[in-house]
């Protein structure tokens, strides 16, 4: 570990020894968040460290830092590129510096300490005003913190026991530290690693961009080609996966290289993948319409892992064009993969690892050997089902959900069947409700709201639906649904038990939690 103090990071970036290489996103923090970023490098709270690849090469492509253009790098001096922490480095370096203008149309916001506020540990003292909303008498401008003559000029006006103040912020950000880790190294293959592992932490970055500031840019505009297979799949529900370029260089990888991992992706030459972009671009394509139509997938929101689109464009690309030919004994081992995958939260961790496995399983079942692709553990039981929580983003919840699509659900109100394709596109939680009401959970047993929201309580019911069925118990909403001719397919579609118009909670629970479990091993067998 090491640090940086905030004079020498400005140091550094007007000496164009800090850069901001073109695979990372843009500046997105706004002002606010700039402002308690400076409350808690005042207070001493913990502010992350930052993460710098130094080398003595130059890429090709580099972004602005926040609205600053970089000065070229002083010559034979290395090079500092931030792999994490872009956001908080361009915060206190545009807060503090006073050498660089900011481009046109895109002002630098002015950071200030309120005398006035209350010291607070939660509360920020410092804000972020436009030109003209500063009190002179109240808001002292940080800025000046390492300019001598505009910080003498801009105390002038305090008073000794406001003057005292201002000296010890200032003293306090003098002192501060940046922590950041250090990597040094001209071997790409090692950052790209640490490029991965950050990504993982949740960090948006764009490892396109990562290869095509390094050795794509001359050879293949691959990111044009990306963007146009996101309109050609856009009308399928699946024009998000255009914009996934991580996913979609995995595909690349797996397609070109037989392995999706980073040094993998860092192997490749813009060529190898230009001369076989059809060949991945009809895997893909075949991959989606595979989950479309064998397991109800509408959009790649609806996917508890996208990752699996990886194994399966393996599996369905074909150098000439044509579409692959799938026979019943493969579309059965290849659901049973995915459904395995869901289930067993596969893809949660071990991604790599796992996604190497599965790519060389699947080719040997796309060439018609013996295979061991469906052959994974999972250890499902209808405690699954009585738990885990109902939130629409989750992995969870989008494998219960699919779950309820593959029994081809009927309205409870007209008994017809309900329109999955809308369902599933607008995919909000207006489309799935409690099949025993909150209300009513509440009145009678006294249930939270989260006791209510198990999975086993959750049916695919319209808002319209929900309207007519009412919060009342479900004995009460039974003479509201279509009738008792269609009463028994409705339950049955919905793969809920009978019982649920006994009103008992716990024994609805239970019974529904065993006829989800079976269902979902039925899927996976």
């Amino acid at each position: 570990m090491g640090e940086l103090s905030i004079r020498t990071l400005i140091e550094q970036v007007q000496q164009g020894q800090i850069r901001v290489p073109a695979f990372q996103r843009g500046f997105v923090w706004d002002p606010d968040r700039i402002a308690y970023l400076m409350d808690s490098i005042y207070k001493g709270y913990p502010f992350g460290s930052v993460i710098l690849w130094q080398t003595k090469e130059k890429l090709h492509s580099e972004r602005r830092l926040g609205p600053f253009e970089l000065p070229d790098p002083i010559a034979d001096f290395p090079i500092n590129y931030v792999l994490d922490g872009q956001q908080r480095l361009t915060s206190i370096f545009g807060t503090f510096q006073t050498e660089l203008d900011a481009v046109v149309g895109e002002p630098w916001p002015k950071i200030y300490f309120d005398l006035s506020a209350e010291e607070d540990l939660q509360e920020s003292q410092f804000i972020a005003l436009e030109e003209g909303e500063a009190d002179p008498s109240r808001h002292f401008p940080i800025a000046t913190f390492f300019e001598t003559t505009a910080y003498r000029r801009a105390t002038r006006l305090l008073s000794d026991q406001e003057a005292e103040v201002i000296d010890s912020v200032q003293a306090i950000f003098k002192e501060a530290k940046i922590p950041t880790q250090d990597i040094v190294t001209d071997n790409r293959g090692k950052v790209a690693i640490v490029f991965e592992r950050v990504n993982r932490l949740g960090v948006e970055l764009d490892v396109l961009q990562l290869l095509s500031a390094w050795t794509w840019s001359e050879d293949f505009d691959l990111q044009s080609r990306f963007s146009n297979l996101a309109e050609i799949l856009s009308p399928f529900g699946f024009g998000e996966v255009g914009d996934d370029s991580n996913l979609l260089l995995r595909c690349c990888a797996a397609v070109v290289a037989g392995d999706a991992s980073p040094n993998t992706l860092m192997s490749m030459s813009g060529a190898e993948v230009r001369d076989r972009f059809d060949e991945i671009e009809n895997g893909l394509r075949g991959a989606i319409d595979f989950v479309r139509a064998q397991i109800g997938v509408q959009k790649l929101i609806n996917l508890p892992y996208p990752t699996v689109l990886v194994p399966l464009t393996v599996f369905f690309s074909h150098k000439d064009g044509g579409s692959r030919a799938v026979t019943d004994e493969q579309r059965a081992v290849l659901e049973r993969w995915l459904w395995r995958s869901f289930f067993s939260r596969r893809f949660s961790a071990g991604v790599l690892r796992n996604l190497k496995r599965d790519i060389e399983e699947i080719s040997k079942l796309r060439d018609r050997r013996p295979s061991a692709l469906g052959d994974i553990s999972v250890n499902l039981e209808a405690d699954f089902f009585r738990e885990k929580r109902f939130s629409i983003s989750a992995v969870d919840t989008k494998s219960f959900v699919l779950l309820l699509v593959n029994a081809s659900p009927l309205s409870f109100v007209s008994g017809s069947p309900v329109s999955l394709a809308d369902t599933l596109t607008k995919y909000n939680r207006s489309e799935f409700h409690h099949l025993m009401p909150q209300a009513f959970l509440n009145k009678k047993y006294g249930h939270s709201a989260a006791e209510a929201s198990v999975l086993a309580n959750f049916a695919i019911i319209s808002a319209a639906d929900n309207k007519s069925l009412g919060g009342a118990a479900p004995s009460e909403y039974r003479s509201k649904m279509a009738g008792p001719t269609k009463e028994p397919e409705i339950l049955k579609q919905a793969i809920c038990p009978p019982s649920l118009f006994d009103d008992d909670f716990e024994e609805f629970l239970n019974e529904r939690s065993l006829l989800l479990l079976d269902k979902a091993n039925k899927l996976m067998s």
